[in-house]
């Protein structure tokens, strides 16, 4: 099974070898039919600390490296 792969703007690199990256995403509401935008954060390892607040990363699915943690960051993209 492929491992999933995200794109999100990092917002917190407070924690060492942690960066929050929130992604949004663009959806359809059910009933109104219109397009909507949902977000979510998710806690990704950062093994060199060389992600600050802004960047445009992309995350992948790896195995659990802690009770949060479960989310890499693969590169940044340029912008």
């Amino acid at each position: 099974m492929p491992k999933r792969i995200l794109q999100g703007v990092v917002v917190s690199d407070k924690c060492d070898k942690t960066v929050t990256v929130k992604v949004t995403r663009r959806v359809t509401h059910e009933k109104y039919k219109k397009i909507i935008s949902l977000s979510k954060k998710y806690a990704a390892h950062d093994e060199k600390n060389q992600f600050k607040i802004g960047d445009t990363v992309k995350i992948i699915e790896c195995r659990p490296i802690s009770k949060s943690k479960s989310w890499e960051v693969v590169y940044e993209e340029a912008a």
